[in-house]
């Protein structure tokens, strides 16, 4: 893996590989991704992932009798990058379908681009900005940040916690996470008695933190962010003693988070999807043999864990796929409208089922509640 982001990487098809000869041209899949710097722990998954995906699909003899090639750029976790190579994708590199920006950051700035272009484009990035209001040609995989505040409040309410501190990154992610918690906390009967904020690449949230623990009344503290920072304000959280109930974003759904955090997330919870835990699904639920098996294919190829980010990866591809196969071509309007139409397709993410009011297609039910305990994810009743 070529890991600056000034460098193309190319992964994917090998025209002829483990005894598949493909005469057809490539179906070419672009990516940007950040594969390094502060999101790495999320970017670095859904690469992985992607390759993994190819690799295998291409073994199986590709789809429309064709082999996928993934093109792709790593934006070093700088959104401001993200632009060039989604162009670079579109102009030069001739890609069928876009699958990834990991940020919200990396992926409106890819947006105007897309939908000019009319390609179709499946972001791995969180915030609901991406598909609010709706944009033709854009659709995303992962929970939204309203989504993940409504789950955070649920759990609260029926904790009898009413009164929470909340401390937002000034990220893409950061920015729409603290909008739309703000706009659903009197829904769930909560009160934000202190609304406070980070940067980015901020490496001392003290202060922000000790005013959150001189503010009278706060029963708890939701933190909205991704990458290194959420673990840096945990560790920062347990040095000040601050011993009030610690809730996340889906934005730290990794073991990565985990081990950044070291013993400071004991106890830590979060919304996410069902992938950090396949094997506590009911055995009837539609989503355990596809999270199941997703997992257990990255952990033999990677010898690591699986983590959210790399199931949005995951998800997305499959989504891609399943579109082009119903489409029956790779003409871009008709792989557009084909993944508007998804109905009831099981993701590692949840069941999704897009529309033309819906370019996600999953609702709250996709999100569970995970604690931290002993240093591992567990899922909360």
């Amino acid at each position: 893996m070529i890991s600056n982001f000034k460098k193309l990487a190319v992964a994917g098809a090998l025209l002829v590989s483990m005894g598949t000869t493909f005469a057809a041209d490539p179906i070419r899949i672009g990516s940007v991704l950040s594969i390094t710097g502060p999101a790495g722990y999320l970017g670095d998954p859904e690469l992985k992932t992607l390759q993994m995906m190819v690799e295998d699909i291409n073994k199986k003899g590709g789809v429309l009798g064709r082999p996928l090639e993934l093109v792709h750029y790593d934006d070093g976790s700088d959104a401001s990058k993200a632009n060039g190579f989604g162009k670079r994708l579109i102009d030069d590199d001739k890609v069928d379908i876009l699958v990834g920006g990991t940020t919200t950051g990396a992926t409106m700035s890819m947006v105007p681009l897309v939908e000019k272009a009319g390609i179709p484009f499946i972001s791995l990035a969180g915030a609901v900005v991406v598909i609010e209001p709706v944009k033709k040609f854009v659709f995303k995989t992962p929970h939204t940040d309203r989504m993940a505040a409504e789950k955070v409040f649920d759990d609260m309410k029926k904790r009898g916690i009413t009164k929470v501190a909340l401390l937002s990154e000034t990220s893409g992610f950061g920015q729409s996470g603290r909008k739309e918690t703000e706009g659903v906390a009197t829904k769930y009967g909560i009160t934000l008695v202190a609304n406070e904020t980070y940067g980015p690449k901020d490496t001392d949230m003290g202060p922000q933190l000790t005013k959150i623990r001189n503010t009278a009344g706060v029963e708890a503290v939701f933190v909205f962010g991704l990458g290194q920072g959420p673990a840096l304000v945990t560790k920062g959280y347990k040095q000040l003693g601050i011993t009030l109930p610690l809730y996340h974003a889906h934005g730290v759904a990794s073991d990565d988070f985990i081990k950044l955090a070291g013993p400071a997330s004991e106890g830590v919870r979060l919304p996410t999807s069902a992938l950090l835990a396949p094997d506590k699904l009911a055995a009837n639920d539609p989503q355990r043999p596809v999270a199941e098996g997703y997992a257990k294919a990255f952990m033999a190829k990677y010898k690591t864990d699986v983590s959210a980010f790399g199931g949005y990866a995951y998800d997305g591809l499959a989504l891609a796929v399943d579109a082009i196969k119903r489409a029956g071509s790779t003409d871009k309007a008709k792989v557009r409208d084909a993944i508007e139409a998804t109905k009831g397709f099981v993701g590692t993410g949840g069941v999704f089922n897009m529309s033309a009011t819906d370019h996600m297609g999953l609702d709250l039910s996709a999100f569970r509640m995970f604690e931290i305990k002993n240093g591992d994810w567990v899922m909360s009743k």
